[in-house]
């Protein structure tokens, strides 16, 4: 049931992270303040289409 997702920056648009949820128990958007390394700063990373 768990697929993996791409997380990219808010600021920049980079696609910096990939991680597993479960679509099932989680149907929104994944939403977290990850370290963006071509912004060198914490910015929100969304969920993005694989």
């Amino acid at each position: 049931m768990r697929e993996i997702i791409l997380m990219a920056c808010t600021a920049c648009k980079h696609r910096n992270y990939s991680t597993r949820k479960n679509r099932k128990n989680t149907t929104e958007k994944l939403e977290l303040r990850k370290y963006c390394p071509f912004c060198r700063n914490h910015t929100a990373h969304k969920e993005t289409k694989a």
